[in-house]
């Protein structure tokens, strides 16, 4: 049995790309999946379910691949599939088209009729005329635009369409699929929208659309707040987000026609919020897919390396895999047990994770090789289990019944890995078909359209961590906070615990009672003081395991402490106890500020009293914020001087000069930029930073991440010590963003050079080389370090328990790009396993 190539389909080269990436396996999602075909062939042999079946026949799969999304994009269609030209009653787009090439014509023709064809195959009662109006008004719309590529801009709705067209979508949501870009890129309006094709369609086309009209402090708030408004809409409507994850994946697909910069920017967006999202929301093939195209961008050398080792086993796995399904259908019919076996090579992107985590190389990755087998029904499921351990020997520890205990996102399955003769471990998952769809397909496998859009028992479980996020942001005003809680949630491990009565809470991995307790109730977990697991009282910091039975003691009265955020792991624990700090903070610091302003002002004899609240919310504005009290909270978080709002009341009064201060920009929310703060305080590179807000804060680069130039920074005002700037990505990070107050916006200078000086500004940076040990390869280090030009500050080498060498190396670096390029050289070294930037020296 051959095992499908989809790699070429995801992410292999488009016509006159000169980086074709080598095949890669196909792989599954969290636990599952095949990839999502581009192009449903409308000749193609279905399965029972309407789709295409890439495990169950193979050679359906390997011509669906022919057609790869990509080669759409800029080839044309292969003609047996779809009639090349429009039938006589629909619009042809060549007069929308104007400058393209009748090849490009033909190829938009072909690909609206491949469209018709699929969403009449996958839901024969749904009218077309909504998507033939939808498609004429985004011909007339899009007219003469053109992407990257310098293919026609209207391929792209199109091919997102085709995209909801096989996840079985809905006319409405392939009509706002092909329209989810004309309120964004084009003149037309939510209300022209809602006009021509209903508030249904407006509504969705609007939670996917944009922010691009509103200026926001920085990018990363723009993000944020566009996160935040597709998900606030996807409570109401979930296609919101599922246009979305297929407008990303098309996307994808084509990045290779984009700048590097801007090429890693959405790569890094895809792996931290979309690819999540679909596992989120089950969607398994999708996320899978997702996943490989963004690590080919954001690892570009791992990705080749990987593929590489990957095709080496291939060979060899394929003949392996193929043994096991010949025994195990011959099981199959000798047991009478009805079912079909899918074989599968893991994904490369989830073989780079488990290489990271667990630090082996390939061929120790026991699911690297898998099976699957889909059955009928529950009990047979159980049946094959019992009868594939009487045929190979189980590995202790590896078995999962995600069946009797559906994951978050409702996946199900047994899983269990064995061991064949020879020692080759593999893994077999067995599923029924029903499972198998919702693995895949997630969300949209069970979400029905009907006339009163009734919603099934499962997929209101499965969304009621969306309904949360109404609640989160109502809580958490600032967009990275809620930002930061979102990315917590989205891709939990999860652990299994049960209440005293046997209610089973599921929490993530090495979370402790405090979060247990705020699953049960927030109340509880503000109020806990205590916790017994499995019937001995233990501390509050324990890390749960699964089948661990909790009870926990609450006192009225008690109040989250701080020392909390650092051991829970929940994001309802996290949010709550963020949320009571921040609001007892914020009085405590209003307070403060109070006190503070009171005593500057008797130093200098003035009078507060004076003063009206007009007065104070007129400085507030001028700080960017909206009031009294936000101002005097600044005050008392160490955020703006006492002595500057008096200057401010009543100029001159402290009988200082201020500093003149530029215009700040819209939307800024700290308001007028100061000059460069430039205090050296942590080393060197602290005086490379500017920071907004005062001339008299000391400034430094936090000791837990050592920020260098280049990375996304954040400003946190430290009390007693000015502004620490952490790396956006410093785990700390998360438990400082609750205190928004305490933020503020840090930047690094122009120049990497100072004035008067040759050399560039340095940061010490600790790579750890993990290694074979062998003779010379550490003169081949130091070469590499020597000949890039970097100074190496000191040198550590010690062995491993696996035989492994780990070099560890204080470097001086420039900034983020030259320590990529010297990281990448490292990695070409033959013998080196990883290369890995240490956080902290």
């Amino acid at each position: 049995m051959a095992i499908a190539n989809p790699a070429s389909s995801q992410a292999g080269p488009q016509p006159g790309s000169q980086n074709a990436p080598k095949s890669q396996p196909e792989i599954m999602t969290t636990d599952t999946g095949i990839e999502l075909k581009a192009a449903l062939p409308v000749a193609a042999p279905t399965s029972s379910t309407g789709v295409a079946s890439a495990a169950s026949d193979t050679n359906t799969t390997e011509t669906a691949l022919k057609l790869s999304p990509v080669q759409q994009g800029l080839d044309e269609p292969v003609g047996s599939f779809v009639s090349p030209m429009p039938a006589a009653d629909e619009e042809s787009s060549a007069s929308h088209l104007a400058g393209s090439s009748i090849e490009d014509i033909r190829v938009v023709d072909a690909k609206f009729q491949r469209l018709l064809a699929t969403v009449h195959e996958n839901r024969p009662g749904d009218d077309l005329e909504i998507i033939r109006k939808a498609w004429a008004f985004c011909l007339q719309q899009h007219e003469g635009q053109k992407r990257a590529s310098g293919e026609p801009y209207i391929i792209h709705p199109l091919e997102v369409g085709q995209v909801l067209a096989e996840l079985k979508m809905d006319s409405t949501a392939i009509a706002a699929g092909l329209l989810h870009d004309a309120v964004e890129d084009t003149d037309v309006t939510s209300v022209e929208i809602a006009k021509q094709f209903g508030d249904q369609v407006a509504h969705i086309v609007e939670g996917v659309t944009k922010l691009d009209k509103i200026k926001f402090a920085n990018r990363e708030d723009h993000q944020a707040e566009n996160i935040r408004k597709m998900l606030l809409a996807m409570v109401t409507d979930v296609r919101v987000v599922i246009i979305k994850l297929a407008d990303r994946l098309h996307n994808m697909r084509t990045l290779e026609h984009l700048k590097p910069e801007k090429q890693q920017k959405i790569a890094r967006e895809t792996l931290d919020i979309y690819a999540p999202l679909a596992h989120r929301l089950g969607m398994g093939k999708l996320r899978g897919e997702l996943e490989d195209l963004a690590f080919r961008y954001t690892d570009a050398y791992a990705y080749e390396q990987l593929s590489t080792e990957v095709d080496a086993l291939r060979g060899a796995g394929e003949e392996f895999l193929q043994k096991i399904v010949v025994k195990l259908e011959e099981k199959l019919r000798e047991f009478k047990i009805q079912g079909r076996v899918e074989s599968r090579i893991k994904r490369l992107y989830s073989i780079q994770q488990k290489l990271v985590d667990q630090k082996i190389p390939v061929d120790q990755v026991y699911d690297l090789l898998a099976i699957r087998v889909i059955t009928n029904s529950v009990q047979d499921c159980y049946a094959l289990l019992g009868l594939l351990h009487s045929i190979w020997r189980p590995v202790p520890g590896r078995i999962k019944d995600f069946i009797a205990m559906p994951r978050p996102n409702l996946y199900q399955s047994l899983h269990t890995t064995l061991i064949a003769e020879g020692g080759h471990q593999f893994e077999v998952q067995i599923r029924t078909e029903d499972m198998h769809r919702v693995a895949e397909e997630g969300i949209a496998a069970h979400w029905k359209y009907k006339a009163s859009d009734d919603v099934s028992a499962k997929d209101e479980q499965r969304l009621a961590w969306v309904r949360q996020l109404m609640e989160w942001q109502r809580e958490m005003p600032d967009p990275n906070e809620f930002m930061s809680t979102l990315k917590i949630d989205l891709y939990p491990e999860e652990v299994y615990t049960f209440t005293p009565k046997g209610k089973v809470v599921v929490l993530p991995k090495d979370a402790s009672p405090i979060d247990f307790a705020y699953a049960i109730h927030t109340e509880v977990g503000n109020t806990t003081i205590g916790a017994k697991v499995n019937g001995r009282i233990v501390p509050l910091r324990t890390r749960l395991k699964n089948g661990d039975i909790v009870e926990v003691t609450t006192q009225a009265g008690h109040a989250p402490s701080r020392d909390w955020l650092s051991f829970t792991k929940s994001s309802k624990a996290r949010n709550k106890i963020k949320h009571w700090l921040n609001e007892h903070q914020r009085q405590r610091a209003l307070e403060i500020g109070r006190k503070l302003l009171d005593r500057e002002a008797r130093k200098y004899k003035l009078s507060l009293s004076k003063y009206t609240t007009a007065d104070f919310d007129k400085v507030a504005t001028e700080y960017g914020l909206g009031t009294e009290a936000e101002l005097l909270a600044g005050v008392g978080f160490g955020k703006y001087s006492a002595r500057q709002v008096l200057n401010k009341l009543e100029p001159g009064s402290t009988m200082t000069a201020e500093p003149p201060t530029p215009e700040s920009g819209v939307g800024n929310a700290l308001g007028h930029m100061s000059e460069a703060v430039k205090r050296v305080f942590f080393g060197k590179g602290s005086e490379s930073l500017q920071v907004e807000g005062q001339d008299d804060l000391l400034v430094y680069r936090a000791r837990c991440c050592n920020p260098i130039r280049g990375e996304e920074i954040i400003g946190y005002v430290t009390r007693g010590k000015g502004v620490a700037v952490h790396a956006r990505s410093c785990p700390n990070v998360q438990n400082l963003l609750y205190e928004s107050d305490r933020r503020i916006q840090v930047e690094w200078s122009p120049s990497p050079t100072e004035p008067g000086t040759a050399k560039a500004q340095t940061y010490p940076v600790k790579l750890t080389v993990i290694c074979d040990d062998r003779a010379g390869l550490l003169k081949e280090f130091t070469a590499i370090i020597a000949d890039d030009g970097t100074n190496i500050r000191s040198v550590d080498t010690k062995p491993a328990d696996d035989g492994t060498m780990v070099v560890d190396f204080v470097v001086e670096t420039i900034d983020v790009r030259h320590l990529n390029r010297l990281v990448l050289n490292l990695r070409k070294v033959p013998g080196v396993r990883d290369v890995q930037r240490v956080q902290k020296i």
